[in-house]
Parts: structure tokens; C-alpha cells; sequence
């Protein structure tokens, strides 16, 4: 990959209508291995990681989680993008014993250790925009989303 992360249009969820935070991680993981990006392990690492060490953040306006797991269980990097319907309950992030309603999962399969911090750094400039934020969850297509994030991505990579 390059070091590069494509973003594609069928692996956006817009919509994602899902009970809780096992069903959502489990139907974005099972897209995830569908498109080979990642082993038939991967979904399970997940969720046992999200257990252990949750991901959901409040972030402004829109609360996010971004599971993800090891890079052993990575055949290729992606990241897929769900929007829910309804938000669901996530643990936050450092703080297991408190929730957060997300409403944004940003699920990373990332293959390289420095891809993994470069783009949890782009992220988290995009989870600190409110406004972006909103733009995202409000979007009625794929091709809006990626054009959103990609315009982020490439604003911190030149920076």
C-alpha cells in the first residue's frame, strides 16, 4: 500500500442499523473480510480488544469509536466507515467504566505500525472538528464522505 490508505465507496456503511456495538463491529468486519483486507480472525481480535481496551470517544456534537486490532490479523489497509442509523453504546476510551452514544465508527485495518499512528493522527483532527464531524454523519452518499476525509488526509499530510 504504499504507506496509503484507499477509501472505498463498499466500505462506507450510510445508514448502518444495528441493535449495539457487537452487531456493528461484527457487519463491518465481516465487509472488511468479504473484500480480503482482512483475515477470518480479525473480527474476533477486534471485539475481544474492544473489551479490553475501548474505543469509543465523546467526541463534539457526534460520538465516534475507532475498534481496530492487531496488524497481524491485516491482509491489506482499510479503513471501513460506519454511520449509524441509531447511535449505539460504546465504552470510552480510558475511561471503560463510562458510555458514549456513537453515532461515527471508523473501523482500521491498517497493515503498518507507522501507517496506524499517522492515521489515528489524522483522525483525531477530524473527531476534534464538530462541523466536519456533522458534514460526515449528514452525508446521503459514499462519494461525500471519502471527499471529506480525503480532503483531511491530505491537508495533515502536507502540513
Amino acid at each position: 500500500m504504499d504507506g496509503k490508505i484507499t477509501l472505498e465507496k463498499n466500505l462506507i456503511f450510510i445508514g448502518l442499523d444495528v441493535k449495539d456495538k457487537l452487531e456493528a463491529i461484527s457487519q463491518m468486519a465481516t465487509k472488511l473480510e468479504d473484500y480480503g483486507y482482512v483475515n477470518n480472525e480479525y473480527k474476533n481480535a477486534v471485539i475481544e480488544r474492544e473489551k479490553v481496551f475501548p474505543t469509543g470517544l465523546p467526541t463534539k456534537g457526534v460520538g465516534v469509536a475507532i475498534p481496530h486490532t492487531d496488524i497481524k490479523y491485516v491482509n491489506k489497509s482499510a479503513i471501513a466507515i460506519g454511520v449509524l442509523k441509531n447511535p449505539v453504546l460504546f465504552n470510552v476510551m480510558g475511561n471503560p467504566e463510562e458510555n458514549v452514544e456513537v453515532k461515527l465508527i471508523f473501523m482500521l485495518a491498517l497493515k503498518e505500525p507507522k501507517l496506524q499512528v499517522n492515521t489515528l493522527r489524522d483522525l483525531v483532527e477530524i473527531f476534534q472538528d464538530e462541523n466536519l464531524l456533522a458534514e460526515i454523519v449528514n452525508s446521503d452518499s459514499e462519494e461525500k464522505i471519502i471527499g471529506i476525509i480525503s480532503k483531511s488526509f491530505v491537508k495533515s499530510e502536507s502540513a
